[in-house]
């Protein structure tokens, strides 16, 4: 697992242009038996037969920030931590997840498990698990629930939020700075922008906590003597699983004192029940489980999904990125654990 990593990492595989690093796990799948199928830059293989259980991990990684004082595609070992871009998130759950797959279809099981390695997670790029998951379900069946590779520090998440972009347009009249003439556009958007800074939806998730929006971009004016007569701002939301994104968008536009377009509305949080036999299992081993902030392909799934894997979130599109090579192994051994024979 370890070799395999430090091969991925040396192999440049930036957001929607992963093909180097699809080429290289198609054939080293291949050479392993696995029998890939291949749909644009996304693998996967499956194994048994009956309900469908999904596991995914992404292939792609984050461009490497200004930081980095080491080559991020060397991936180099030192004190038991394995450096490289792409190795908190998502290498080493790749790798785990792969030799979980092994492993567990080396058995018989109970289900026809399926192994999703997937591209263009890190921009929300409609080439990624959203073009192979009608592939795996016309091969193989729906997918009765899916367990998606994350640094999670190997907590269960349970949870999760999801994303709605807005561009937010307020308009004013144009007029020269020096004289009284005009109507401000900044100074007309000053309200909208406490809208958003200021509204509470009324349901808060015990896990997710309330709906969290963000003013994160603004744009105005053309040169320093002239009144804008337009101000444009972006405003991220973080869903909580208690509101999909079109409902949000439906109180904003209904509310808030602009015009407001999102830019999708298909990023939606996630949830699983608490007596689902995988959540029931994790809870027998030990496993926290937890809510969690940060988006994964599970916004782009209908069906019900942990997210967990080795490695630590805070450490996600960091410089010098790593993750701790023990847990590599012990990521594997939890999937085998959670997934043996497991009754879905």
């Amino acid at each position: 697992m370890i070799s395999l990593l430090q091969q991925l990492i040396a192999i440049p595989s930036l957001s929607r242009d992963e093909g180097a690093v699809a080429d290289f796990l198609e054939a080293w799948l291949s050479e392993a038996g696995l029998a890939p199928h291949r749909c644009g830059n996304n693998l996967w293989c499956s194994a048994g037969e009956g309900p469908v259980v999904l596991l995914d991990a992404h292939i792609d990684t984050v461009k490497p920030v200004s930081g980095w004082t080491r080559d991020p595609f060397s991936p180099d070992i030192e004190d038991g931590r394995l450096y490289g871009l792409g190795s908190n998130d998502d290498g080493a759950s790749v790798v785990a997840l792969i030799d979980a797959f092994r492993r567990l279809s080396a058995k018989p099981q109970p289900y026809t498990l399926v192994l999703s390695l997937s591209a263009e997670e890190e921009t929300s790029g409609r080439n990624g698990l959203e073009i192979s998951l009608p592939d795996i379900e016309a091969a193989c069946g729906p997918i009765a629930f899916g367990v998606f590779g994350e640094p999670t520090s190997l907590e269960m998440v349970v949870a999760e939020k999801g994303l709605m972009v807005l561009d937010c347009t307020v308009a004013g009249v144009a007029g020269h700075a020096a004289r009284d003439t005009g109507v401000n556009a900044i100074y007309q958007a000053l309200p909208a922008i406490n809208w958003f800074r200021e509204k509470r939806f009324e349901k808060v998730s015990p896990l997710l906590g309330p709906v969290k929006m963000t003013v994160t971009q603004i744009q105005a004016g053309t040169q320093h003597n002239v009144i804008p007569d337009q101000c444009i701002f972006v405003v991220d939301i973080r869903s909580n699983g208690l509101y999909t994104n079109q409902e949000l968008l439906d109180i904003i536009q209904a509310e808030a004192p602009c015009q407001a377009v999102a830019r999708s509305t298909r990023l939606c949080g996630s949830s699983i029940a608490e007596d689902h036999p995988l959540v029931v299992r994790g809870r027998q081993l030990g496993l926290p489980t937890v809510g969690s902030p940060t988006l994964s392909n599970q916004a782009l799934c209908r069906f019900p999904s942990v997210k967990m894997g080795p490695g630590n979130s805070n450490r996600s599109h960091t410089a010098d990125e790593y993750v701790e090579v023990a847990d590599i192994g012990r990521a594997s051994d939890l999937y085998v654990q959670l997934l043996d024979g497991l009754k879905v």
